[in-house]
């Protein structure tokens, strides 16, 4: 595989797919050294299964694991961290990993547990876990999805869940873009396995998915997120962490020039495309459902887990023709502290005549109190 290319595999047998996927690619062949630790890093945001649109699917991670084993080598780990607010060991329990790292007898490292140091991510200093000094090969495994604050995760961001949880809630108040196209700057991403299977196109916490039956692989982090805001219906500008990060030289922007390499049939045939031909239509969904009650929300700030727990609750007053009858904006996020206001989500608007309390509060509680306040105006 080289840099400029994108590999794809079409199907539902997920686990066999990635193992074709890796053996096509030559994975083997770019670590070589059967000595070298490895570090898998799939995307356990939440405790959410994977057909929701969220999560890293299990049996993508169970196929590197195995083609890895079979190719010699021993020396693994998994390693994720969840965002704040949610707990690893659940979404590693309710996930499937635990079964995976029981099975194959791969260590499941949680980051929220560990201790954190500061590295240098191209001139800037950001706080990461002890992990990333404990292996030497990281394949990344993100989920291709949209994100409410960054409109798109892919590649780049899913990196996040290396930091310690206070350095993801500084990510927030340093505007996100910058801190995370800096990130892969001091984290290198050595090979990318990304799960297009069902990624929700609107929000990280998923709900809503669209079924794409596709995984690829690539090396070039930079370029994978070119790619996913196209298949998202972005442009890379409306994303800034990727143009930056490309800005930063730590992939290219060029995705005129990628290779898009489908895999087809079962004798190893594949066929080579630019992106724009290679018959893959927008994910993105006729109406964006995040867009669509971001009007009731005055946000600065907000950690990604505050900020997703509110939106699928205005999506279910939305539908119920609640939302449309609230009077006043909704405040949340850091930016919000030691203000005062009429109505706000979270620890951070405790001052507000009217708080919802939690940091974050869940999805339940947001939308149970919201309802009472808009049918007591």
């Amino acid at each position: 595989m080289k840099d400029n290319q994108i590999w794809k595999i079409y199907g539902t047998a997920y686990k066999e797919m990635t193992v074709r996927l890796l053996k096509s690619t030559d994975l083997a062949g770019r670590i070589r050294d059967r000595k070298r630790r490895i570090c898998i890093k799939p995307n356990l945001v939440c405790p959410s299964p994977a057909d929701f649109g969220a999560t890293t699917h299990p049996e993508i991670v169970a196929g590197i694991i195995e083609y890895l084993q079979e190719n010699g080598f021993e020396n693994l780990m998994i390693a994720e961290g969840s965002w704040v607010g949610d707990r690893t060991s659940e979404a590693y329990e309710y996930c499937g990993y635990r079964s995976i790292s029981e099975t194959y007898g791969v260590p499941f490292i949680d980051t929220q547990k560990l201790k954190s140091h500061v590295i240098d991510c191209c001139g800037m200093q950001l706080h990461v876990t002890d992990v990333v000094d404990a292996y030497d090969f990281l394949i990344n495994v993100p989920v291709l999805k949209g994100h409410c604050q960054t409109k798109m995760t892919c590649a780049l961001k899913n990196l996040k869940g290396l930091l310690p949880n206070p350095e993801k809630r500084r990510f927030h108040k340093m505007g996100l873009h910058d801190p995370i196209a800096h990130l892969s700057g001091g984290i290198h991403q050595d090979f990318i396995v990304i799960d297009h299977i069902c990624g929700d196109p609107d929000f990280e916490e998923g709900g809503n998915p669209l079924v794409k039956n596709c995984i690829m692989a690539s090396a070039d982090p930079v370029l994978t997120d070119c790619y996913a805001c196209y298949l998202l219906g972005l442009r890379p500008e409306e994303v800034p962490y990727v143009i930056e990060a490309g800005r930063l030289g730590i992939g290219s922007t060029d995705l005129a020039h990628a290779q898009i390499v489908t895999i087809q049939g079962a004798d190893g045939a594949f066929r080579i495309s630019r992106p724009e031909e290679d018959g893959e239509e927008e994910a993105r969904t006729e109406q964006n459902r995040v867009l669509e009650v971001a009007y009731a929300v005055d946000e600065v700030d907000s950690c990604s887990a505050c900020y997703g727990s509110l939106v699928p609750a205005l999506i279910r007053l939305k539908e119920e023709g609640l939302l449309d009858q609230l009077k006043d904006k909704i405040a949340i996020g850091q930016g919000q502290q030691g203000k005062k206001g009429k109505l706000g989500i979270g620890k951070c608007t405790r001052e507000f005549d009217y708080c919802v309390m939690g940091c974050p509060p869940d999805e339940e509680k947001i939308y149970r109190e919201l309802k009472r306040y808009i049918e007591r105006q």
